[in-house]
């Protein structure tokens, strides 16, 4: 049984772990309306319960999710007859999944992405066969918890170039990448629209992942040929390989993907991510000399806009941090993964 579920950070590294995984029989637990419904449904048997995170101070809401989750875990427990063991990315589709499989003795391993584990991780850590890390830095949360830093699974595709096809771009000019996730991020969106027009006077090109509900909005605020805002893009390991400069959030799985095609970056963090922990990506990276970071409550369009023409006008400068980001993730992540899993649930 794989326990992933609500976000891309969650379901696409499962993902790509399952796909080393086509001898076995592959069920997918996650929670209703989440977008495993679409990443999932199709590919493997999904089944649904209802259980939700712990959020805002403890009270009454906590018992109430408290219930839900005990439910969740029973319901789950009969679930796991005949299976051979649990592998979760996390998230509180975890929890349920790792207490049934610990009341029935079944191993368990856990894939973390983010450099700060998540809640379910820390608590539930000790009852599982290991956490296989996205971020070294990580084990410093997960005392006596086995562990091994694996990398975090990106697609076969990102460790590739491949030719950028469908955008009408300069074959010779610099190009600058922003992006917010597949939802888009509107503090980015933001921040993109008022510090481009510098950018674009200076010759560089900007795509700019908006996402869906914010494209009609930066098509309106900024209009320049080459300026090309887009709501989503499929193939995004091409993208990333033509940009000369990122700027994102700092998701793990984001990042590991900047990483892999070895780009440069500028990291502004969710700033409503759980336990701050994007920041706490984008710290491990900034550390290393591969990105710079900027919280969004303090950054200012003027910052910004100097901050990315200094960085163009050093190319030598970004493929230095290009290099640094690449050497801090690994390409068989997703098969070591797999091998690990293998390894505890038929040994």
């Amino acid at each position: 049984m794989i326990a992933a579920s609500g976000t891309g950070g969650h379901i696409f590294p499962a993902l790509a772990v399952a796909e080393y995984l086509t001898d076995w029989e592959i069920t997918w637990l996650g929670v209703p309306g989440r977008l495993e419904e679409r990443l999932v449904k199709g590919r493997y048997p999904l089944i649904e319960v209802d259980v939700t995170g712990l959020a805002g101070p403890p009270g009454l809401g906590w018992v109430w999710t408290g219930l839900k989750l005990l439910q969740a875990a029973g319901r789950v427990r009969g679930l796991l007859t005949g299976f051979q063991g649990v592998f979760s990315t996390g998230g509180y589709i975890a929890a349920p999944a790792l207490l049934a499989a610990a009341s029935l003795g079944l191993p368990a391993l856990v894939h973390e992405s983010n450099a700060l584990p998540g809640k379910v991780t820390r608590l539930l850590a000790r009852w599982t066969r290991g956490v296989g890390l996205g971020f070294a830095e990580a084990v410093d949360y997960l005392p006596g918890v086995v562990t091994r830093w694996v990398g975090t699974p990106v697609r076969p595709d990102f460790w590739t170039p491949s030719p950028l096809v469908g955008l009408d771009l300069d074959p010779g000019a610099t190009m600058v990448l922003a992006m917010g996730g597949s939802q888009g991020a509107r503090g980015v969106n933001r921040l993109v629209c008022a510090s481009a027009p510098q950018w674009l006077a200076a010759g560089a090109w900007v795509v700019h992942l908006t996402g869906p509900a914010e494209l009609a909005t930066c098509q309106a605020t900024l209009q320049h040929p080459h300026y090309l805002p887009i709501a989503f893009w499929e193939q995004m390991s091409a993208l990333l390989y033509r940009a000369d400069l990122v700027i994102t959030r700092a998701g793990a799985v984001s990042l590991s993907e900047v990483c892999a095609t070895g780009r440069a970056s500028v990291l502004i963090p969710y700033p409503y991510a759980a336990d701050d922990h994007q920041a706490v990506n984008a710290q491990t990276l900034v550390d290393r000399g591969a990105a710079l970071m900027f919280r969004e409550a303090t950054l200012t369009a003027e910052v910004l806009t100097r901050t990315v023409l200094a960085l163009l006008a050093e190319p030598q400068t970004c493929q230095r941090m290009g290099q640094i980001a690449q050497s801090l993730v690994k390409p068989h992540a997703a098969a070591e993964m797999a091998q690990w899993l293998r390894a505890e649930l038929t040994g």
